[in-house]
């Protein structure tokens, strides 16, 4: 009996040691099943050292290449910009050449505005004199578009007829000269022969050329 006894208890505790070991193994199991990461924490990487943080995605424009300013005296297009009223030093000389039938003044006009500027058709030309203001005439030339660079000059010429009648005639006492395509005028002293002879006949003796048309020695 006390061998019996000794075999049953033998067995109790054997089953109740693999009772344990099936209640630790299930608990293992548990333990051991895949549980979330963590957020990555912005500013250390897994090596300790600091991450590199990824590109911020840029916005509209920030990778364009900024646009290039037009140079001095261009236009956003590119186009070299007109000469204003403002960009000239204009200035009147007479050029009458010994024989010629009429008589003539050039004027000039020089850029002084620091850039490159167009030129182009013909100046507005008024004769101050004593029966009142005289416009000239456009002589019909072909106009050619110019640049006129900074620190240079253009010239168109102003003829108008000798007084050769003995009379007074009608004197004349300024020049008004208005650049292409500008409104902003420059009175000018009249550099010319003091006056214009009367004529019956309609419209005027005085006529221009368009810009380039003269020369400094015209």
């Amino acid at each position: 009996m006390r061998v019996h006894k000794l075999v049953f208890a033998a067995l109790a505790v054997t089953a109740a040691l693999s009772l344990t070991a099936c209640q630790d193994d299930e608990t293992g199991t548990a333990q051991g099943a895949p549980t979330t990461a963590p957020a990555a924490t912005t500013g250390a990487s897994p090596g300790g050292g600091p991450a590199s943080s990824a590109p911020a995605s840029s916005g509209p424009g920030k990778n364009s290449t900024p646009p290039t300013a037009a140079p001095a005296g261009s236009t956003a297009a590119g186009k070299t910009a007109k000469c204003r009223t403002a960009d000239l030093t204009i200035t009147a000389a007479d050029r009458t050449i010994t024989g010629d039938a009429d008589n003539t003044v050039v004027v000039e006009l020089k850029n002084h505005s620091g850039k490159d500027c167009t030129l182009s058709g013909y100046a507005g030309v008024d004769l101050k004199t004593s029966a009142g203001t005289l416009s000239a005439k456009r002589s019909g030339e072909p106009v050619v578009t110019g640049v006129v660079t900074n620190g240079k000059s253009t010239y168109f010429g102003i003829s108008y007829p000798a007084n050769t009648s003995g009379g007074s005639g009608v004197r004349i006492t300024g020049l008004v000269v208005t650049p292409p395509d500008e409104t902003q005028s420059v009175t000018l002293p009249w550099p010319g022969t003091g006056s214009l002879p009367v004529t019956d006949a309609g419209g005027s003796p005085v006529k221009i050329g368009p810009m380039g048309s003269a020369g400094q020695g015209q």
